[in-house]
């Protein structure tokens, strides 16, 4: 092919709607609009299956057809000639799809309508451009390839997982523009992510969760696959997924959920799986309130980035691990004031102060264990190490990634306002500042 297909992916972006042309088998033509033209590979595209209409029966008894593309901003015309594989119905690619055809159908008023019943693959068997005068084409709103040389330059001067975070939320936002972002890290054991940090909200979120399969987020973590969403659609919603959420996870009430930041009506989103060696360990998502923000350009430089970000987290927790430097005894400091109470419950993990909630799950366990070696041992300082080995926490394996619970609690008890403080100091250890007497209560059942 002359024209290469990465070189027109804007005009995939379904802007402006394609259409495809098909003939029966008696040879009678049949042209239709396409809700979406989705980019697979440099040979393939996918088309959006919704209806058994004349163009699907026209596919399966002739394989080929023709594609009619426009580009948005110069309205230069493309033609695919295409011949058709197979169906599929499940999967990265029919979630992406199905996922951003949800974001069309909104945008459009078509929410009822639109239904992806399967993803078309086809192969690119050659494209030409229509003859025509195009428009100029506009300047490029900033060079993506410089902003992720940038970025992943300063990630690599991290000195650990919490400089690292901050480094990451900075280069979107100075080099990418990226003024929304959150990063959250997977809880393999109880089948969910949770939002270590974020950027660009009234509220920081730290500590919310969200089930595998539920919104853009936890679709694009389940299936390992970035999604990409150009139009608000509330079925792929916060609100939405929140409730999905709890439902899968049997919890009746949210007394201990912890928000989720977002924008209220986000029109851009882009979720994207943080990966280490083909292991999913956590996902970085972006949103804007602009409509079609994000393009393939953007999915393509923030894939690479969170391509480095995992790299790096799983170097770090390499280095967390082997730290075995001795800590010295300290004697804790006097406290004042009125005690804390600090209702640590079992089934769950979740750990209240004076009653507010806190946090629950692996990071309430941790503190339960610092809260309780503070009480009996007047012990401050601490390592990763030992409490990775601690068997009171259960933790299930490496995957887990001790620091980011230490970083969320620590975080969370800023938030709070809390009488105690989690202060780094030196690789992989940190003390335990406490203000006010503590008075650890063990309660057996859950709070919910």
């Amino acid at each position: 092919m002359s024209i290469k297909l990465d070189a027109i992916r804007e005009c995939l972006e379904g802007v402006v709607p394609g259409n495809i042309a098909t003939c029966a088998a008696d040879g009678t033509p049949n042209v239709a609009y396409l809700s979406q033209v989705q980019y697979v590979d440099s040979e393939h595209v996918a088309l959006s299956y919704q209806f058994f209409n004349t163009t699907r029966r026209n596919i399966l008894a002739s394989p080929y057809a023709r594609v009619s593309v426009i580009d948005p901003h110069t309205g230069a015309q493309y033609r695919l000639s295409l011949r058709y594989l197979r169906t599929e119905d499940s999967g990265p690619l029919f979630e992406n799809m199905k996922a951003r055809l949800a974001g069309i159908a909104s945008h459009t008023g078509m929410s009822g309508v639109f239904h992806l019943l399967g993803s078309d693959i086809y192969h690119v068997l050659d494209i030409e451009q229509v003859a025509g005068e195009p428009l100029p084409s506009p300047p490029p709103r900033r060079n993506l390839l410089a902003a992720l040389r940038a970025c992943t330059r300063s990630l690599c001067a991290a000195a650990d997982l919490d400089d690292l975070l901050a480094r990451l939320l900075d280069g979107l936002e100075i080099y990418f523009g990226i003024g929304h972002a959150m990063v959250l890290m997977l809880d393999e054991a109880g089948g969910h992510l949770f939002t270590l940090a974020s950027r660009g909200y009234a509220v920081s979120g730290v500590g919310s969760e969200i089930a595998l399969g539920s919104g853009v987020i936890g679709v694009a973590a389940r299936e390992r696959t970035p999604i990409r969403i150009g139009h608000f659609t509330a079925e792929y919603s916060y609100g939405r997924a929140i409730r999905n959420s709890l439902e899968q996870r049997g919890i009746a009430g949210i007394e201990t959920e912890i928000p989720l930041p977002g924008l209220a009506a986000s029109c851009s989103q882009l979720a994207v799986p943080i990966l280490a060696c083909e292991r999913l360990i956590g996902m970085l998502y972006v949103e804007s309130e602009q409509d079609l923000r994000f393009s393939y350009d953007d999915e393509d430089a923030l894939v690479t980035l969170a391509g480095h970000l995992g790299a790096g987290i799983r170097l770090l927790q390499q280095l967390d691990v082997h730290d075995d430097v001795a800590i010295a005894d300290v004697v804790p400091p006097p406290v004042s004031g009125a005690p804390v109470l600090v209702a640590h419950y079992a089934e769950n993990d979740s750990v209240f102060l004076d009653g507010d909630y806190l946090i629950k799950g692996v990071a309430g366990a941790i503190f339960r264990v610092l809260v309780s070696d503070y009480v009996n041992k007047g012990q401050i300082r601490f390592s990763n190490r030992e409490l990775r080995l601690d068997k009171r926490i259960r933790l299930p394996d490496l995957a887990d990634n001790l620091e980011a619970r230490l970083i969320l609690l620590a975080r969370r008890l800023i938030e709070r306002d809390a009488p105690v403080r989690i202060e780094k100091c030196g690789r992989g250890r940190f003390t335990l500042k406490v203000s006010r007497e503590l008075v650890l209560s063990e309660r057996g059942g859950s709070r919910s």
